[in-house]
């Protein structure tokens, strides 16, 4: 059983605003490629044959936090996730070209 992707309303308004600076920035066509890249990549975490608590990194800007965070990196953005029961909930997502303190 593969499990849930769950986009926290934060990791939406993340992607929101990276869409719209691209699109300033690279126009339409990159923009789309882009942002489908981006909600494609956690896609690998459902992939029953991989073990998803050893895939991508611990995230130590989230390690103030109770639960434990990890991040995969796509292009030049970090997607921050965390492993649920039966759900991964992807909660940020971050150009990691901007300052890391806009991260928290």
């Amino acid at each position: 059983m593969s499990n849930i992707i769950n986009w926290t309303n934060r990791a939406i308004k993340d992607l929101e605003k990276i869409t719209r600076f691209n699109l300033k920035l690279y126009g339409v066509k990159k923009t789309i490629e882009i942002s489908q890249n981006i909600l494609n990549t956690p896609k690998i975490l459902q992939n029953s044959s991989i073990n998803i608590k050893e895939l991508g990194q611990i995230d130590e800007s989230f390690n103030h936090l109770k639960r434990k965070y990890r991040k995969i990196i796509t292009s030049h953005y970090k997607i921050t996730y965390r492993i649920g029961k039966g759900k991964i909930y992807i909660v940020r997502v971050f150009d990691t070209r901007q300052n890391p303190n806009k991260n928290r």
